[in-house]
């Protein structure tokens, strides 16, 4: 009899004793679960060899999410301009803010691309297994492409909505410089903390049905924390009158710290002579969090492979 067959007849048996674990009586006989977790390396190494499958199935959501609306992909690029233009209304005219601030123009266009970029992952990557249990029960693969798939389909629409931000920014009169260099740079550390992001949310989203409807509450606490809309040093230290240390724990909101330094790149004010010039420390924060979340990201998404799809 092969060993196969033997183990079949151990477990009909219960076991050799009588009494063996299935989960022993597996392990002697070299048994494994059928979507046992692999060791941390062996699953980014699955990953990786899934690239392919990952950028054609993001690829795929991009050409079909906006497939049935009249303006398509345009959705992308006006939503964040709507919102732009219902804040600059609110917070720049009737506030008052666009006194306060050198180009508020842009200043509000550059907090509210990039916070529509992480704010729509993160929202996304909430919904990418709890939204795909069929493919999961379905077909073995690892489950963090999913997320990721979610995040590269952003990407590719951050790609349209930045050539958008840039003209904007142009016709504000802030030419390029050197430092536009910088905006891929930028944008690689967002897309990293993104990455991570999505995939602690996406093991959130799994086994918390209630995410997704508290998200949005989330999210708008989130773009009110970032100064999307207003100068932190400002409103935190020289309006409110509270201590330094109130706003540097805001510019380290990681969504605050890539705002500010986009906006640091882009608005330089030449025909004023000054620009947007956030702390040192914000770059930092930046790089921290990029690695950070990435890092953490995988780990805790990984920790729970096995759990995704069951029940």
């Amino acid at each position: 009899m092969s060993q196969p067959e033997s183990a079949v007849a151990d477990a009909q048996a219960g076991g050799r004793s009588g009494q063996e674990p299935l989960a022993k009586l597996a392990k002697r006989y070299g048994l494994r679960r059928a979507i046992a977790r692999p060791r941390f390396p062996v699953y980014m190494r699955q990953l990786w060899e899934r690239r392919h499958f990952i950028l054609t199935y993001a690829t795929s959501r991009n050409v079909t999410k906006y497939s049935n609306s009249a303006l398509g992909q345009l959705w992308q690029v006006l939503t964040p301009l709507l919102n732009a233009a219902i804040y600059f209304l609110m917070f720049g005219i009737i506030l008052g803010g666009n006194d306060k601030i050198d180009n508020y123009p842009a200043f509000l266009l550059t907090g509210m691309f990039i916070f529509t970029y992480t704010q729509r992952t993160v929202t996304a990557g909430a919904k990418s297994i709890s939204g795909n249990l069929s493919m999961i029960r379905a077909l073995h693969f690892p489950r963090a492409s999913l997320p990721l798939a979610y995040t590269i389909q952003e990407l590719q629409q951050l790609a349209i909505s930045m050539g958008v931000l840039l003209a904007l920014v142009v016709a504000t009169q802030e030419w390029p410089t050197w430092a536009w260099l910088m905006i891929p740079v930028v944008l690689l550390l967002q897309t990293m903390f993104n990455i991570g992001a999505g995939l602690v949310v996406a093991r959130l989203g799994a086994t918390m049905r209630d995410l997704n409807q508290l998200l949005p509450f989330i999210t708008r606490t989130w773009l009110y924390a970032s100064g999307v809309f207003f100068s932190i040093q400002d409103k935190v230290v020289d309006a409110a009158q509270l201590p330094q240390w109130v706003a540097n724990v805001m510019y380290l909101n990681p969504a605050a710290s890539f705002i500010e330094w986009m906006r640091e790149i882009l608005i330089t004010s030449h025909n004023k002579g000054y620009g947007h010039h956030p702390p040192t420390m914000v770059w930092m924060s930046c790089v921290f969090w990029a690695v950070f979340a990435l890092g953490f990201g995988f780990w805790y998404f990984w920790r729970s492979e096995e759990r995704y799809g069951r029940g």
